[in-house]
């Protein structure tokens, strides 16, 4: 049981680690959780398309029928998202997710999504940690069911009247979805071999696109590489997009779990997720209000939209389990972070890559990406953004900032620091309107170094400075 470790968002290990007795182990925990929160409506178990998530799912499914629970399970593997909405839609009590998302092909592992469909905040991963124990079962006439069901439909119908109406279809007519009409666009689809081919390709394609689909197939190694949609592994969905001759209009990509995306366009290529986050954000300022929320290494460029629009934005620490917070306690109209993840208000507030997609497209077809982005930075000033990662053991990173605190500069490159905000980790606000973030990962033993600036030799500078101040430390 020490080996697991319910972190960012639940627990990940390599296969050797993470195994059909702990996963057991936590079924119960979830299990024992939910009883002492006096909830007894069914619960799903969701997985993706690893060659062993299927296996532990119905090991999942089968303790938590042991414990009295009936259980519904996909008909095939699913996004996350999905299996999030549907927790909503059927007013089940939570939900586990087998999943390694972006993580290689020898990583698996675990998420509880509680019954708001939410992620799960620290509160309840804690709780189920101190629970964790060995599966004691109910006698078989006092077991749950076990059924398999179809989760996506709900999850596409969900998707297109979410979307139609945050783009000015009449709520509540029937008429919502149908404000999305993607008709003589062309996106190509890259599912990165996971869990969402067949479902946001389908989703494109019910709205009215011409879907190309790239890496649609079940390939349970990834293609021997990680199912993260960055740059280095889109290079295939870039080249059909950005070709000149290319009939293409958009390149959409989803991560392993299908919770995250990332959009291609022609002229710039794989879109900063910055830049993607702010013109998704004018796009819906066009039809409809409300605040944002983006995490504290998220672009200004939002802020300075916002503003334009007589809107607020709300910066949480990094997580989207924060962001989905502050989106229900603030009515935000939009959310996300730099590395990928948004839903919208009006969907369930877990990250949504399926649901993006349609957006995206939404988006794109109403006004070009690159000619949005063009006229924001035009508009609002130009923005440019990078990171990088210093290696750290988990056991120094509190340390090292502890330190950090004490030798915060009076300047970063010539540029006084006029503020600096601990929300998570040091962000070094510049009197230039530039900025510089220093904070621990969550997930590997690293430290990450973020910068934004009006330029990318700005921003290298940056980063050469945030490494200089931070590396001695280590």
């Amino acid at each position: 049981m020490d080996q697991i470790s319910f972190g960012t968002d639940g627990w990940r290990a390599t296969l050797d680690t993470f195994t059909d007795e702990r996963v057991r182990i936590v079924g119960q925990a979830v299990a024992d959780h939910l009883e002492a929160a006096g909830r007894d409506a069914p619960v799903a178990v969701g997985y993706d398309a690893r060659e062993t998530s299927e296996g532990f799912a119905e090991s999942l499914a089968e303790v938590l029928a042991g414990n009295g629970f009936d259980v519904i399970v996909p008909e095939r593997d699913a996004p996350t998202p999905v299996i999030a909405h549907a927790i909503v839609a059927r007013g089940l009590a939570g939900a586990c997710m087998i999943t390694a998302s972006h993580n290689p092909p020898e990583y698996n592992g675990v998420k509880f999504i509680p019954d708001d469909g939410a992620p799960a905040l620290p509160e309840v991963t804690e709780d189920i940690e101190a629970r964790l124990a060995e599966p004691d079962l109910l006698p078989e006439a006092e077991r749950g069911a076990v059924e398999r069901v179809d989760l996506v439909s709900d999850h596409a119908d969900a998707a297109r009247e979410v979307v139609g109406t945050a783009l000015g279809g009449d709520e509540g007519d029937g008429d919502a979805a149908s404000a999305v009409d993607l008709s003589g666009l062309t996106v190509a689809y890259d599912a990165m071999h996971g869990s969402g081919r067949g479902v946001t390709d389908a989703l494109l394609e019910s709205a009215g696109a011409e879907v190309v689909r790239l890496r649609c197939d079940r390939d349970v190694t990834f293609g021997g590489d990680s199912p993260e949609p960055s740059a280095e592994h889109l290079e295939a969905l870039a080249e059909r997009v950005t070709d000149p001759e290319s009939d293409v209009d958009l390149g959409v990509a989803n991560d392993g779990d299908a919770d995250r995306i990332a959009v291609v366009t022609p002229e710039r290529g794989v879109l900063d997720a910055n830049l993607f986050y702010s013109a998704c954000y004018d796009r819906l300022l066009e039809t409809d209000a409300g605040p944002a929320v983006r995490t504290v290494s998220t672009t200004f460029l939002v802020d300075r939209i916002a503003e334009a629009h007589g809107e607020e934005v709300y910066e949480t620490p990094v997580g989207f389990k924060w962001v989905a917070r502050a989106m229900g306690e603030r009515d935000a109209l939009f959310g996300g972070e730099e590395s990928g993840g948004f839903t919208v208000r009006g969907h369930v507030r877990e990250k949504d890559g399926v649901l993006m997609a349609l957006l995206a497209a939404a988006t794109h077809a109403a006004e070009p990406f690159d000619a949005r982005v063009d006229r924001l930075l035009g508009e609002h000033g130009r923005i440019a953004a990078g990171k990088v990662s210093l290696e750290c053991p988990d056991d120094r990173k509190e340390g090292v900032l502890d330190e950090l605190e004490d030798h915060i500069p009076e300047s970063v490159r010539g540029s006084p620091v006029a503020k600096v905000v601990t929300l998570d980790g040091f962000k070094l606000l510049l009197e230039s309107g530039s900025w510089l973030l220093v904070r621990p990962s969550g997930t590997e033993p690293k430290l990450r170094v973020y910068a934004e600036a009006d330029s990318e030799a700005a921003v290298d500078d940056l980063l050469d400075a945030g490494r200089d101040l931070v590396e001695p430390l280590i």
